[in-house]
């Protein structure tokens, strides 16, 4: 709290029947007339209160003084909060240059939201920064959330030609809650609602993040450039993260072609490996161009690194996207590859002879699977089974 000791009079804000106080110290000498700062207790004992929520790579902060019900002599206001406590409408609460102000969303200085990047609000873009958060309560109707490039003291210079963004809101029956509140739900990667919640009420408004994804990538470019670039696995990362979203694909494209061969020259080595070439692969299908993804395929299949599980589940994905004999002969390559395998490799011919409805084949290689599960895939063995039970049941 700041005292200015070169007011020339001792003044005394409206208590605002206990929300907040302003105050200032008598006046001092002219000699000692200078601006100064003392850490004191809050006005009113309203705690400053800060809660932050990412939405995706996006921060949002809100910073805010918490007035409680009972108040600081301790008398129950509960259902006197809103239109009493709180006023109605845009008020002139007789100290300040504003006439007609809404509520400051808290108490003491301007309740205040932060955002690390734009987001959207109300349909609107809202720049990075700092705002001025208020609240237009009404007794009919919904409310109304402002923010305003302009911070303060409560709400005594409001002018609304600092308003960046109005939404309304409508208010809502809330469990009973004791100190003023903020918070957010319904969480998402690109989605949030902050909300406000004090007394048996709540009111609330979503910020939208709608280039999410891409800020993603654009971040995971700037990194890039530095250190993280030295690891081909990182630019593997960057492009599989691409292609698993369709999105940034062209350059996704040569993001996955640095895995393989050497990031930077001279300085960091790439790996052409069945995990590099299948990340390209990715993203060439994600590009729509399925024929140069087989080829990449099948040279990633013809590595001699090329993993059990890493074969099995491209074959799973053949299935899916329906080219099933194509799946199937993958999985017949996976077992004669991995012979010492006895049950990935039988699950897969299972699977690929189910796709082409070749059912005794299907049958006979899950019987064996089953019969040499591993200990770590008992926990899906009532899964198995029933694979299989129906199965049996379909050749009768």
């Amino acid at each position: 709290m700041r005292i200015l000791s070169s007011v020339a009079l001792h003044l005394r804000a409206p208590l605002w029947i206990g929300v907040c106080a302003l105050s200032f110290t008598p006046v001092l000498p002219a000699a000692g007339q200078e601006l100064s700062e003392l850490s004191l207790p809050p006005n009113g004992m309203n705690q400053k209160a800060e809660i932050s929520q990412w939405v995706g790579l996006v921060k949002v902060t809100i910073t805010y003084h918490s007035p409680n019900v009972h108040g600081v002599a301790g008398r129950d206001r509960t259902g006197h909060i809103w239109g009493e406590l709180v006023k109605y409408g845009m008020f002139d609460d007789g100290f300040g240059p504003s006439k007609a102000a809404p509520w400051r969303a808290g108490a003491n200085e301007t309740t205040t939201i932060s955002f690390s990047h734009t987001v959207k609000i109300g349909g609107k873009d809202v720049p990075a920064g700092t705002y001025g958060l208020f609240l237009e309560i009404e007794p009919a109707g919904p409310w109304t959330w402002i923010m305003s490039t302009q911070t303060g003291w409560g709400a005594y210079q409001y002018d609304s030609k600092y308003d960046v963004v109005r939404v309304t809101a409508s208010p809502e029956p809330a469990p009973y809650t004791e100190f003023l509140t903020y918070g957010f739900d319904e969480r998402r990667i690109d989605s949030a609602v902050a909300f406000l919640q004090w007394e048996k009420q709540r009111a609330a408004f979503t910020i939208n993040v709608p280039d999410s994804l891409q800020l993603y990538v654009d971040q995971m470019r700037k990194d890039l450039l530095g250190w993280p670039g030295f690891d081909y696995q990182n630019w593997q990362t960057a492009a599989q993260f691409c292609a698993d979203n369709k999105i940034n694909l062209e350059e996704a494209l040569v993001w996955a072609d640095k895995a393989i061969s050497e990031p930077f020259r001279n300085a960091a080595q790439g790996r052409e490996d069945f995990s590099t070439l299948r990340t390209k692969a990715a993203v060439l299908r994600a590009m729509g161009r399925d024929a140069d993804a087989d080829l990449v395929m099948d040279k990633a299949v013809g590595m001699s690194d090329a993993p059990v599980m890493g074969v099995h589940q491209y074959a799973t994905s053949l299935i899916t996207a329906g080219k099933k004999e194509q799946a199937l002969a993958m999985f017949k390559l996976n077992r004669q590859r991995h012979p010492e395998d006895m049950f990935v490799t039988y699950v897969g011919l299972a699977r690929g002879y189910a796709a082409i409805g070749d059912t005794q084949n299907a049958i006979a290689n899950w019987e064996i699977a089953i019969k040499n599960i591993p200990d770590n895939q008992k926990p899906n063995l009532p899964t198995y089974e029933q694979a299989l039970k129906a199965l049996r049941e379909k050749g009768r």
